[in-house]
């Protein structure tokens, strides 16, 4: 065996044997980081530049948007603006078939454009609605579905923590990887909708067939609405705005978002000591995670072109005469594969150090490469069996709610996904129409 196709057998196979055996991502990647510096970067010299690197990876001005989206996210559910964004949708949707299902729906998809977590959109939706739902005589399939799937969609929508990390990982612009992802991720909100209003019509018995509602009439229905839900959209509108008009940077876009969650929590007076604490915390914690698996990530792809394994792998690729679409293809699939068994981090860690230098080595739009990854990755949180949203929504439900109810919910969502990726692959334009008007 060659001397590169060695270290990716050790690099590669070894921290995915890792991976499958249960050890926590980032306690992988160091495990294999300081194996591999010490065997192809010169024993202890190899352990000094692991350190230098590792502390490098962290440094970048680029990852400042991670906390600040994340804390958006831990203002809302913290301070209880959730709750009142969700009157607001409620009240306004009516007389429509499987309504609660459609306003869980409408509900994540504005909070996906001001939280950065796709975990706490799903834990809080299911919290919330999915008791009043079952109370209601939704059908368990009907109720879970739909809040699982828009809390992956959250992925795909800014601000999302996922996204900044790719784009710092894979050296895609974080911009137009935040942008491009907006247009395919309300194509699956609305996708999701249809799919509920089609289904509940063709089987009437998953939801009640008359739900029982207060008759608000005039403002009284529109006040919640444009009190709560029309202040929060409209930090979306400014950090989308911002990002595609070309007049901030992700950073300070990121900065202008968290301010403005900020001043609502203080105007609608929920923003007590308390909550802020537990924000703070909350988001400490998570961009710590974060900011320790980039450290793994940065030198893990270090060491794999040191030791040859990347260039290796990437000729062994392109030298078999594929067409670009194919290879494209190809790395899709394997994303989807992994999704199945790992995480999404994970994935990123694994296949960016190969996939990137095939990227650029090709000449692939790299935004229409983001963008597919990123749908993939979303696709791994709804996989079963251990797709961490599925976990996530199994936690919040109540006992009658089986594993069996939630693997078959997830089921038409990702095949909605799987037919967003395939649109997208044909049409690049879904993804690159938007970052490419930013100035």
């Amino acid at each position: 065996m060659s001397g590169w196709g060695l270290a990716a057998w050790l690099m590669l196979g070894g921290s995915t044997l890792l991976l499958f055996i249960g050890m926590p991502v980032a306690f992988t990647f160091m495990t294999v980081n300081i194996a591999g510096a010490w065997l192809y970067m010169g024993g202890e010299a190899g352990l000094a530049q692991l350190a230098r690197s590792s502390v490098s990876s962290v440094a970048a001005f680029s990852l400042t948007p991670i906390p600040l989206f994340i804390l958006m996210g831990e203002i809302l559910f913290h301070s209880g603006l959730a709750v009142k964004v969700i009157e607001g949708i409620e009240r306004l949707i009516r007389k429509v078939p499987g309504r609660l299902a459609v306003v869980a729906v409408v509900a994540g998809t504005v909070f996906s454009a001001i939280s950065g977590s796709t975990i706490a959109t799903t834990a809080m939706l299911g919290s919330l609605m999915l008791p009043v739902m079952l109370a209601r005589g939704y059908h368990p399939t009907l109720a879970t579905g739909p809040i699982m799937a828009i809390g992956a969609v959250d992925m795909l929508i800014p601000p999302s923590a996922l996204t900044v990390l790719l784009g710092s990982l894979s050296g895609i612009s974080i911009s137009k990887l935040l942008v491009g992802g907006v247009l395919p991720g309300l194509i699956l909100s609305v996708a999701f909708v249809l799919w509920i209003v089609a289904r509940v019509k063709l089987s009437p018995g998953l939801a009640p067939a008359e739900e029982e509602q207060p008759a608000y009439a005039g403002w009284e229905r529109f006040r919640p609405f444009v009190r709560y839900v029309l202040p929060t959209l409209s930090i979306f509108a400014v950090v989308v705005g911002a990002l595609t008009l070309g007049w901030a940077t992700p950073t300070e876009c990121a900065a202008v978002g968290a301010f403005a969650t900020l001043v609502l929590a203080v105007a609608y007076r929920s923003l007590t000591r308390e909550v802020l604490m537990k924000s703070l915390q909350g988001t400490a914690a998570i961009s710590g995670m974060i900011l320790f698996i980039i450290v793994g990530a940065t030198t893990f792809a270090q060491i794999l072109s040191f030791s040859g394994a990347s260039s290796g792998l990437v000729q062994a690729i392109t030298g078999q005469g594929l067409s670009p679409g194919l290879i494209v293809g190809g790395m899709m699939l394997t994303l989807i594969f992994l999704g199945v068994f790992v995480d999404q981090v994970s994935m990123m860690m694994i296949t960016l150090p190969i996939f990137m230098p095939i990227v650029q080595g090709l000449g692939i739009d790299p935004v229409w490469f983001g963008v597919m990854f990123l749908i993939c990755m979303q696709l791994g949180l709804l996989l079963p069996p251990h797709g961490l949203l599925l976990m996530t929504m199994r936690g919040v439900a109540p006992p009658a709610v089986t594993m069996g109810h939630i693997f078959r919910a997830v089921v038409p969502y990702v095949a909605m996904s799987l037919l967003l990726l395939a649109a997208v692959f044909w049409i690049p334009s879904i993804a690159t129409w938007l970052p490419a008007r930013i100035g």
